[in-house]
């Protein structure tokens, strides 16, 4: 009984990383050449932690799911800085 329940648990979080998309790399390199390379390397760093999770079977305490947040965030900023480069 509590395996089919650790079971069904390890399944839902698999899921829901599972949809959990890296983030975009959007930013033009031809206009914004060090924009872009932060760009990649959020995603990267994003990839790298997810890696982490999967190896350590998701055991982190919540922070590594927090530093992803972060690096989408961060690469969000990164296409507002280039959006606003555009403007001027």
């Amino acid at each position: 009984m509590l395996n089919k329940l650790l079971l069904g648990c390890a399944a839902l979080v698999l899921t829901g990383s599972a949809l959990a998309a890296p983030p975009a790399d959007n930013i033009s390199a031809h206009r914004h050449p060090n924009l872009a390379a932060a760009q990649r390397l959020t995603t990267q760093a994003w990839e790298k932690i997810s890696a982490a999770q999967a190896a350590n079977e998701w055991d982190m305490g919540g922070h590594a799911q927090k530093a992803k947040e972060l690096l989408d965030q961060a690469n969000r900023e990164l296409k507002e800085a280039a959006a606003a480069a555009n403007h001027h």
